[in-house]
């Protein structure tokens, strides 16, 4: 049987199905292991930091060296980021997915082995080039398996679970690193990704991509495996057919991609990782210092549960405007506040909005923005300015408290965030409920 049997449905159905359809335990499936993978993967980012404070304390580095380290990692994450999607686009989003974790896994087990630093950077820059395709790939997966009136849901929820990855790394940075040093992190880590890609191997194609591909037998044969357990009511939204791209609205909304999750990333990385020192800087001693953090940083979690609730019942674009909004409005409030108590409430609402931020912007909204034909490509390069903008933020930031004083960062936060609200409240289109292309 051939693409051409009369017996296959049409693309045009078989995407109305595929759009419709609640979900099946092959989903299920998909959300689980997709969202282990980026939990690895977020315990991952957030290790190396004290993982670089160990080296450093023991003499394996030095603060070169230790820079370099911390580098490395990132510009592994911005080519992982480019090269993820062109494969995704050209070989199809499961060599793509199933190469990054591979990757990813193999090189940070390596890293246990390290006999100096030199090798230590190298297998950290080519680990760091599968996590960051799998944090561009992860989500642009699920958003194409999702139905849609859904998509948001399930892409919010696979953030939530991602962010545990928080705490989790914090936990066992304090008892393994105290306990074993640095190399049992690396050894756990790897195992722990290895695993997760093993069984991730029986995963299956996109279908909306082999459409595009014009293999409609395989489509339609993942399809009806997504399909048993029936399907939504159409809302009015799915009963007209979706406007295709020109180059000028692909190009408008690769802006506005862009804008928002350079944007998202820079205010989250900038206030969590400058946090303790800014608290230093006013006067906390470390130890305060860093358990006002920890406190703040636990409103990382419910801003994720609230992005997956509220994104597909009051839209995409509303949550995110408003969000923006409330985000500007909070940093600057929070330039203000000394009190110890007022610091850690303002500062845990400030997270929370943060990570709703995380949860519908980098999660749900930016792979919507493109065609299927293009979509990994202009995801992973969004992404990819966005992790170079933050590895340009410390001198920024460096700079800002050399000439002025702490206050100018949260005013830069809230400048950005205002700058974004009305770049996505005048050119950025509402998706939820929209078909994928």
């Amino acid at each position: 049987m051939n693409d051409k049997s009369p017996t296959i449905p049409s693309n045009e159905s078989l995407l109305h199905d595929l759009n419709l359809a609640k979900p099946s335990p092959l989903f299920h499936k998909i959300v689980v292991l997709v969202a282990a993978g980026m939990f690895i993967d977020s315990i991952d980012v957030y290790m190396g930091s004290s993982i670089a404070t160990c080296l450093l304390s023991q003499g394996f580095t030095n603060s070169g060296t230790n820079a370099t380290f911390l580098s490395a990692g990132f510009m592994g994450l911005l080519i992982g980021s480019l090269v993820s999607g062109i494969i995704g686009d050209a070989k199809g989003r499961k060599i793509s997915y199933s190469i990054n974790l591979l990757v990813f896994g193999l090189f940070t087990f390596a890293c246990t082995f390290a006999p100096n630093i030199l090798v230590l950077i190298i297998c950290r820059f080519i680990a760091s080039m599968g996590l960051g395709a799998e944090l561009v790939t992860g989500f642009t997966y699920i958003n194409e398996f999702a139905p849609v009136l859904k998509r948001g849901h399930w892409c919010a929820i696979v953030d939530l679970i991602a962010n545990f990855g928080v705490p989790v790394a914090m936990a066992l940075s304090a008892v393994v690193i105290s306990h074993w040093s640095w190399r049992p992190l690396f050894a756990v880590d790897g195992v722990l990704a290895l695993l997760i890609w093993f069984f991730r191997r029986g995963l299956p194609e996109s279908p909306r991509w082999l459409l595009v591909k014009g293999r409609r037998t395989e489509a339609a044969r993942i399809i009806s495996q997504l399909t048993v357990n029936g399907f939504y009511d159409a809302s009015p939204q799915q009963e007209k057919a979706p406007q295709p791209f020109t180059r000028g609205t692909l190009w408008k909304n690769f802006i506005v991609a862009t804008v928002a999750v350079t944007a998202t990333m820079v205010c989250s990385y900038t206030f969590t990782t400058w946090m303790p020192t800014i608290l230093f800087k006013r006067g906390y001693d470390l130890h305060h210092s860093l358990w006002i953090s920890v406190l703040i940083m636990l409103g990382a979690p419910l801003g994720c549960f609230i992005g997956s609730f509220l994104i597909d019942r009051i839209g995409r674009k509303r949550l995110i405007v408003s969000a923006f909004g409330i985000e500007a409005m909070l940093g600057c409030l929070y330039s203000v506040q000394h009190n110890i108590v007022f610091v850690s409430i303002v500062g845990f609402a400030l997270v929370v909005v943060l990570y709703v931020l995380m949860a519908s912007v980098t999660a749900v909204y930016i792979p919507e923005l493109f065609p299927t034909r293009v979509r990994f490509r202009f995801v992973g390069v969004a992404n990819a300015i966005a992790k170079l903008c933050n590895a340009l933020m410390p001198y920024l930031i460096t700079l800002l408290l050399n000439i002025g004083n702490e206050n100018w960062v949260y005013y830069l936060i809230a400048l950005i965030a205002a700058v974004t609200m009305a770049i996505v409240a005048f050119w950025g289109p509402e998706t939820a409920e929209k078909e994928l292309l």
